[in-house]
Parts: structure tokens; sequence; C-alpha cells
């Protein structure tokens, strides 16, 4: 698989874009901004999370562990 290498992380990943400022964070890997936080929100930018994804596969997701309040 060839891919893009990403840009430089002072550059917010692509998902930043599509929500509020009050729900992007820095990527759990990279420190890049990201979607982190709300519907959608993932620790990881889709760059850190590609690996991940082609270890353990597709069915990946973050499931948080805070209780629900």
């Amino acid at each position: 698989m060839t891919s893009t290498p990403p840009p430089p992380i002072t550059e917010p990943a692509p998902s930043t874009f599509a929500c509020s400022g009050s729900l992007v964070g820095p990527c759990s890997g990279c420190q890049r901004p990201t979607h982190k936080y709300g519907s959608g929100g993932s620790p990881l930018c889709h760059w850190c999370m590609a690996p991940v994804q082609e270890k353990w596969g597709n069915g990946v997701r973050y499931t948080s562990t805070r209780p629900q309040g």
C-alpha cells in the first residue's frame, strides 16, 4: 500500500475543519490538532490510526471508559 506522507505536525488534521474548536485536541500519537472530543472524535488523527487499523483491522474503535453522567 502506498500512501501520501502526512503534512507537518503543525498543520491540523482535516477532521478539525468539520467540528467546533472546542472539540479539537492533540492526537495521542503525534500531538497534531485533531477532532478528539464529542461525537465522531478519536484520540488518534487518521495518519496515526491507519497503522493501528492495518494491524488490528477496520473494526478498531476507541471506546470511552468514562462514566456517562
